[in-house]
């Protein structure tokens, strides 16, 4: 490798330019810290979420790829796969191997092979499709289950609205 190549930046760096997924943009948040990312996240059509643009932070391990990155909305979100301090709850970004609970498949957890693509597809997909049998958010699960176009819809249409106000800050 020529003297002064940097193995990590030109992973991560040509991560942000491979395969776009269609509905996010992601990028450093600072140019001398490859680990930390954020990234905007439109609401995907025919979803509550439609129209929202949700801002969200990807804190990578240094041990990246071999453990997953964390990730947290920064911007406020009313969804069952997302605690309330933004911290986002699927299988993808779950540590590798074993469940403990036996809720999850090793195959359904992290992978070495999985991308910013690949977890910005499953978080996309996250938002059109809450898994409301493994709830992050109890109180969003419940309301998504028993009244998701009453006070589910309520407040996801709240949080997409502030979303458009607060986009760009």
């Amino acid at each position: 490798m020529p003297k002064g190549f940097d193995q990590k930046k030109f992973f991560f760096s040509t991560e942000l330019n491979k395969n776009p997924v269609e509905g996010f943009s992601a990028g450093l948040i600072d140019d001398n810290d490859l680990y930390r990312w954020e990234v905007l996240i439109i609401g995907p059509p025919d979803t509550l979420y439609e129209g929202g643009v949700f801002k969200a932070h990807l804190t990578f391990p240094k041990d990246y790829p071999l453990r997953p990155p964390k990730m947290k909305f920064i911007t406020e979100i009313w969804h069952p796969n997302v605690d309330k301090n933004g911290d986002v709850c699927i299988s993808i970004l779950h540590e590798p191997g074993e469940d403990k609970y036996g809720y999850e498949k090793p195959e359904e957890r992290w992978l070495p092979i999985h991308t910013v693509e690949t977890i910005m597809i499953s978080v996309i997909s996250m938002l059109a499709d809450p898994n409301g049998d493994s709830p992050a958010n109890v109180d969003a699960a419940k309301e998504w289950r028993e009244d998701r176009n009453g006070e589910f819809k309520r407040k996801v249409a709240r949080c997409v609205r502030k979303s458009q106000e607060t986009a760009f800050e």
